[in-house]
């Protein structure tokens, strides 16, 4: 039986993690939730040769080659004891899009079921992170302006081709992110559970 797959997506501040992570928790027994970045280091933590590889790019600052990052991610989804995937923050540009379309497209044990963009305007996404920094005892280095108008340009600059490329799929659910977290959780657990 093919695992089901569900990206989600949104801008720095959109809550995606969050709300990915309370629908796992909400579902233990159907639901695995992942990062990208989570992916990676539990490959390295594993001592496979990949995660040797993916240390060597880590440990130096490097980003990791796209062609690891798609075959890490498509391991964990494989190695996965849950039926239901949740993978926030991925794809980040066309380029990862586009690699991962063509093992999807190729592999049987995987289907994407949808694409789910978390969207919050620029200033409700500005507030979320500057005014977390503003509570924070000790602050995340990538809490400032000038680093969040960065971020949020790098997550912008693909998005319009990343949006066409799934709606044409018929995959791309926009969900509103700038309401309470309840029901953005609600309305994504809800649209995850009617396409399973």
């Amino acid at each position: 039986m093919a695992k089901k797959l569900f990206l989600i997506i949104g801008a720095p501040g959109s809550g995606k993690t969050t709300d990915a992570q309370i629908i796992a928790e909400r579902n233990p027994d159907l639901v695995a939730h992942y990062s990208t970045g989570e992916m990676l280091r539990a490959e390295v933590a594993s001592g496979s040769e990949r995660g040797k590889e993916i240390d060597k790019y880590v440990s130096q600052g490097k980003l990791v080659p796209l062609d690891i990052v798609i075959d890490t991610i498509v391991n964990a989804i494989k190695n996965s004891d849950k039926d239901v995937i949740i993978i926030d923050g991925f794809p980040r540009s066309t380029e990862q899009m586009k690699a991962l379309d063509a093992i999807l497209s190729n592999d049987p044990e995987i289907e994407l079921k949808a694409v789910i963009e978390v969207r919050v305007g620029e200033e409700v996404a500005k507030e979320r992170i500057l005014g977390r920094a503003q509570e924070a005892e000790v602050k995340r280095s990538d809490d400032n302006e000038e680093v969040f108008y960065n971020r949020m340009k790098i997550y912008l600059e693909p998005l319009p081709e990343i949006e066409a490329f799934y709606r044409e799929k018929g995959l791309l659910k926009v969900i509103d992110g700038e309401r309470p977290i309840e029901p953005i959780v609600d309305e994504m657990e809800t649209f995850i559970k009617s396409k399973i």
